[in-house]
């Protein structure tokens, strides 16, 4: 079984995200996760680590992009985002409460 420390990797601080996070209707939460992490794994770690009650969790296989340094040309490696809904009688998550 995975720790949920190995589930989890960080969560993703963007504009999209952070609106999603301040809604009180929507709840939605977005991380960064291991690319083998199914979603009731996502949903367990995320119960465990912030002592929440998740309602749903999307996926998304996020491809990497295309980056170039001088003479030398690559991509950005492929990772996995996690939206997470919390239930509607379920406490926020205080780590995105103090980036708001």
């Amino acid at each position: 079984m995975k720790l949920a420390q190995d589930i989890i990797l960080r969560p993703i601080i963007s504009e999209a995200s952070m609106a999603g996070a301040a809604n009180e209707e929507k709840r939605k939460y977005t991380f960064a996760v291991a690319k083998s992490a199914t979603k009731p794994e996502i949903a367990r770690a995320v119960e465990e680590l912030f002592r929440v009650e998740v309602e749903k969790v999307n996926t998304l296989n996020m491809k990497g992009k295309p980056r170039a340094y001088r003479q030398f040309h690559g991509y950005t490696s492929d990772w996995k985002k996690a939206v997470v809904t919390l239930r509607a009688d379920s406490r926020s998550i205080e780590f995105f409460d103090g980036m708001m």
